[in-house]
């Protein structure tokens, strides 16, 4: 039950939230009229619902405390996630994921042009996320400039078709490995560098390589952006803006398909135990013999492909670009959803991208509200699950010999 200083400290929360939120809800200013609206219902309906979050954040922690004492007194045994337990049964997996493709497939046939176009953007953050989790979910290394590969890979293309009338296909390679080579450079001076620090570094490499792109007018057409970029081609046939909608569509669900192939091969490789030993304990993993140099430098540049790649295949679906698409809030957005998906999940990733990319899409009934609601959802999840939404299932091997099991 809840104490009377519980009910207090809620209060005091609605309190605070009904202030900090005053000047946007409250205050209504017309400057053609020049007059000042005041709607009060709107603090008492904020003051409210953040009353009422605070209590059941509050209920939800002590129901969460009190398994916790039940688990160690062993009154209860703690079940596994059912989430976890479908991703590692292959007899719940693979239904799951048929069900998907099918879905993905015949996406187009149900829903409208538009909601295909949302879902092409989709996908390719779920590409971005999945290049970023192996530096940030795996590596454990904090990229705050992530953008910057991703607009490396876009002006590759950009600059490459204009002036030269490179293809799509051709640039897309091309796209992937001048972002693995940047991700290498900024990866040698970073080596040493670890947590905040790393994070201020990367984050100045993102800014530098933007505000390279938006001052050398000579080199990137500077903000005015280069634009009259070539769509992706099918065998010399010219499609129509809807045609190249569904291609990119499908080429994009081929290219997820692929990224999440690739990724979970690395992440059971040599070189992927080895990210997560790093990510772990850096000192530990030096001390087993581990590399840390080459360790650290190919999680940047792997990354890197994967952003470079997503990069060429926005230029394309775009065909216009400018550095005001590769601003640090591009890497704070892609950022949020390996945290919001789970650190080293490839599901969670993917579950995220979808969530962050198409929530704002289907909030704009809420106009003016709408990232007030989104940001809500993002400090829900932090509080109820700051492991992500689908934390990364840890591995367990088990070893048995001629008369008796072991576990580990």
């Amino acid at each position: 039950m809840f104490s009377v200083e519980e009910l207090k400290r809620s209060l005091l929360v609605s309190f605070w939230f009904a202030f900090l939120t005053f000047p946007l809800i409250v205050i209504k200013v017309d400057p053609i009229e020049r007059t000042v609206a005041w709607r009060w219902d709107n603090m008492f309906y904020v003051a409210l619902g953040a009353f009422v979050v605070s209590l059941l954040i509050r209920v939800f922690n002590v129901q969460k405390q009190r398994r916790r004492e039940r688990i160690a007194s062993g009154a209860i045994v703690e079940r596994e996630p059912l989430i976890q337990v479908i991703l590692r049964e292959p007899r719940y997996l693979y239904p799951l994921t048929g069900a998907v493709l099918i879905f993905a497939l015949v996406f187009p046939a149900l829903f409208s042009t538009y909601q295909t176009n949302i879902m092409i953007t989709a996908l390719m953050y779920v590409m971005l996320g999945l290049g970023l989790n192996i530096v940030v979910g795996l590596a454990g290394l904090l990229d705050l400039g992530y953008v910057a590969f991703y607009a490396v890979g876009a002006y590759a293309y950009a600059l490459l078709n204009y002036h030269f009338d490179v293809g799509f296909w051709m640039a897309l390679p091309i796209g992937a490995l001048l972002a693995a080579l940047f991700g290498v450079l900024l990866g040698f001076p970073v080596l040493r560098l670890r947590g905040d620090y790393l994070a201020i570094v990367t984050l100045g490499f993102g800014e530098i390589i933007r505000l390279i792109l938006e001052n050398w007018n000579q080199f990137s057409q500077g903000p005015s952006g280069i634009s009259n970029i070539s769509r992706p081609g099918l065998f010399g046939i010219d499609l129509s803006l809807e045609g190249a909608i569904l291609y990119l569509y499908y080429l994009m669900i081929g290219m997820v398909i692929f990224t999440i192939f690739v990724v979970n091969r690395l992440q059971d490789s040599r070189i992927g135990r080895a990210w997560i030993a790093l990510r772990e304990d850096e000192i530990a993993c030096q001390a087993m013999g581990i590399d840390k140099t080459k360790t650290k430098l190919t999680a940047f540049a792997l990354g890197a492909t994967w952003a470079g790649m997503v990069g060429v295949i926005f230029a394309a679906k775009t065909t216009f670009i400018n550095p005001a698409s590769f601003t640090f809030l591009e890497s704070a957005i892609i950022l949020c959803i390996v945290v919001l998906g789970g650190m080293g999940s490839i599901f969670g990733v993917i579950v995220g991208a979808l969530i962050l990319i198409l929530l704002p899409e289907h909030l704009r009934a809420l106009s003016e509200y709408r990232m007030l609601a989104f940001g809500a959802v993002l400090v829900t999840m932090m509080i109820f699950r700051p492991q992500g939404i689908v934390a990364n299932v840890r591995r367990i091997y088990r070893f048995k010999g001629s008369g008796e099991g072991g576990g580990a």
